[in-house]
């Protein structure tokens, strides 16, 4: 494989919406021999397998059983596979005088203004019926097709200063010029290359920036990019995960869906998904209730999100004691109110791994004045509890169209990953160790 950086960065070209990212990711594990499995169908799991699985399209899960090992229990990696965008609505067109305009509403909480004066495309998934039976079809459009305009600053003095802008009325998108009978429909069915008979029954289409990720700084130290929250993640998760020797413990990758709008869906880290999968290894490997519990107990996570870096024109946004710098290592994140899973045990866990990785760990808190974010640990931890701790990349303009990090944490956290998922973490009551 190449370096995590470079495939990380290629990856994120190709990730134009939730569903494209997990299709690509799909096709990484097919190339490294894992087998897809159906949450509608009998599991078939053997030792030494590997397996992943879809839910929705927009969320995945994919685990390999150890060859040997008479206890069962699972090393587990989070990440999720959404950002923040603009979502298309059922009913779209709006024609003002000669121009064809697209309805939407924001996804989740984005720095919204940086979307403006730039071009953009769209891509997602569309359900298409021909005769009695509807597939879902990936769309994306490979072209600068999009832009949505500032209001001129001679009619808006206070531009640079205090504007504030309304989801209904500032963010709409110029798909272009148009008569009142153009049909939204036919256009998708026109890209798509469907045939006359065929019908849009519906669709998830989000708003993507067309700006290509790319290394910058003096020695191309720093990686820009759409998306990096969390597809960075994401991404070296992944590398990790693939890259890592066999341990004795069943080792899970698991990326959902909707962590930026609170992941209350079936897909999302708040559902059953991880649960249902953890339950049904446990089943066809040992078939019995306390077997499973105790595989719990003795099991650990690694959430994996973004972190803040120090910002350099912001200083005091920081909290007074958190120095966090890009190329320095990677963060791990805390809250007394428990925003992160961090605590005690699990920053020794970390610890620990960080130690035999040889990569730098640095130390998070939000600015004790300040409500910081969260992330999907305490949520996937509310049907599944798992001794666990949060841990990110350090970013700069994070929920920004285009968001910033050092190039080298994404090998870092790389290395981190793999170490993770080639040693065997042991868990006992006030004590852990390392293999």
């Amino acid at each position: 494989m190449s370096q995590a950086k470079d495939f990380v960065k290629d990856r994120l070209t190709k990730s134009y919406s939730v569903f494209h990212a997990v299709r690509n990711r799909e096709e990484e594990l097919s190339k490294e021999g894992y087998t897809k499995l159906s949450e509608r169908e009998p599991r078939n799991i053997h030792r030494g397998g590997k397996y992943y699985l879809t839910r929705n399209g927009s969320s995945l899960i994919a685990f390999r059983i150890p060859k040997e090992e008479n206890q069962l229990f699972f090393q587990i990696s989070a990440t999720h596979n959404d950002s923040p965008s603009f979502k298309i609505k059922p009913n779209p067109v709006i024609h003002y005088q000669n121009l064809i305009l697209l309805n939407t509403e924001p996804y989740g909480g984005g720095i919204y203004n940086t979307w403006l004066d730039r071009p953009l495309s769209f891509a997602g998934r569309v359900m298409v019926k021909k005769g009695r039976e509807a597939k879902s079809r990936l769309l994306n459009i490979d072209e600068d097709l999009l832009t949505i305009p500032n209001l001129a600053i001679h009619f808006n003095r206070n531009i640079n200063s205090s504007m504030s802008y309304n989801p209904s009325k500032d963010r709409l998108p110029i798909l272009g010029v148009g008569r009142e009978d153009f049909s939204f429909e036919t256009y998708l069915k026109e890209k798509l290359g469907l045939e006359k008979d065929t019908e849009i029954l519906s669709h998830d289409l989000f708003l993507y920036s067309r700006v290509k990720p790319c290394y910058v700084g003096r020695n191309k130290e720093f990686l820009s990019s759409p998306r990096l929250d969390d597809l960075s993640s994401a991404y070296s998760a992944l590398f990790g995960f693939l890259s890592a020797k066999d341990n004795k413990a069943v080792n899970v990758f698991a990326s959902f869906d909707n962590e930026e709008v609170g992941s209350l869906t079936k897909q999302g880290a708040n559902s059953t998904f991880l649960k249902d999968v953890l339950e049904r290894i446990s089943y066809a490997l040992k078939g019995d209730l306390d077997n499973r519990k105790q595989a719990i107990s003795k099991s650990c996570l690694l959430s994996i999100d973004n972190a803040h870096a120090n910002h350099p024109n912001h200083p005091e946004i920081s909290d007074k004691t958190t120095d966090v710098e890009r190329n320095k290592g990677i963060v791990v994140k805390s809250n007394a109110n428990q925003s992160y899973t961090s605590d005690a045990y699990s920053r020794a866990m970390i610890s620990l791994l960080g130690q035999k990785a040889k990569v730098p760990l640095q130390y998070f808190t939000n600015r004790s004045d300040l409500r910081g974010g969260s992330t999907l640990g305490n949520l996937s931890n509310s049907e599944v509890s798992l001794t666990a701790c949060d841990i990110g990349l350090p970013q700069l303009a994070r929920h920004s169209s285009t968001e910033l990090c050092g190039s080298e944490d994404i090998n870092s956290r790389a290395r981190l990953i793999e170490t993770y998922f080639s040693s065997t973490l042991r868990l006992t009551d006030g004590s852990l160790s390392l293999e």
